[in-house]
């Protein structure tokens, strides 16, 4: 384990780079770069972009960016478990079993009552049989209650777009929502530089060089690639052109 936000710091002041000169560099807001050294990131956009910011920061310090990712992985991204039924619901359920608990109760106080009251009489052969339809009437709502709690189903964690330039260095523009949306990155991708970005909303991208990148959506490869500029909307669903 190391702290991340120290050994980037450390590095730029190794380098004799300023704020302002990281900033020009990587065109990224100057909050963001204090936040990543530091390691403020509930000051960043969302966990996509705190990873693919550190990835940048560190490979334009000359390191290792997959390390960061490593570390930022395993000490800090968040995991939250979901219960598969809410806690909402408990008592509900909790409920139902106390109710159909009353319900038998009644159902056996009305056969003893029924029974002694044949004992007891000497004048009539009339068998008294409890009215069990009542209790069933009266379980039903508690039934239907209970068959309307269905599991919580976690959703599907949207897939990242990985933008790596591989052969040589391009220039990029890209925007989250679409053609109109806000601009996060404007900028050369240097070779063997990577941006990556979750799909929740759509990623869409103006690539100068798209032949020297090698973009990915989830483990998928995007192929087909033109060798001229052009537009790319990449989704949850796949690439679209632009």
């Amino acid at each position: 384990m190391f702290e991340i936000g120290a050994s980037l710091r450390e590095a730029r002041t190794r380098r004799g780079l300023s704020l302002d000169d990281v900033t020009a560099g990587l065109r990224l807001r100057e909050r963001y770069i204090t936040a990543l050294e530091e390691e403020r990131w509930e000051l960043l956009p969302g966990e996509a972009y705190s990873r693919g910011f550190l990835r940048m920061y560190a490979e334009f310090l000359g390191l290792n960016g997959n390390l960061y990712i490593d570390e930022y992985n395993a000490r800090i991204a968040a995991h939250e478990a979901e219960s598969l039924v809410p806690e909402s619901l408990a008592p509900m359920k909790r409920r139902g079993r106390l109710f159909r608990t009353i319900a038998g109760v009644i159902a056996i106080a009305a056969l003893v009552a029924a029974l002694a009251a044949l004992g007891s009489s000497k004048t009539t052969t009339t068998q008294v049989q409890p009215d069990l339809s009542e209790v069933a009437a009266a379980a039903t709502p508690m039934k239907k209650a209970a068959a309307a709690v269905k599991p919580h189903v976690t959703p599907a964690k949207p897939p990242v777009a990985l933008i790596r330039a591989v052969s040589s260095r391009s220039w990029l523009s890209i925007r989250i929502g679409g053609a109109n949306g806000k601009e996060v990155f404007r900028g050369f991708l240097n070779r063997g530089h990577s941006l990556s970005y979750g799909l929740r909303e759509n990623v869409w991208l103006r690539i100068g060089r798209p032949h020297a990148l090698a973009i990915r959506i989830g483990k998928d490869l995007v192929r087909g690639l033109p060798a001229t500029p052009a537009n790319l909307l990449l989704t949850s669903d796949g690439p679209r052109a632009g």
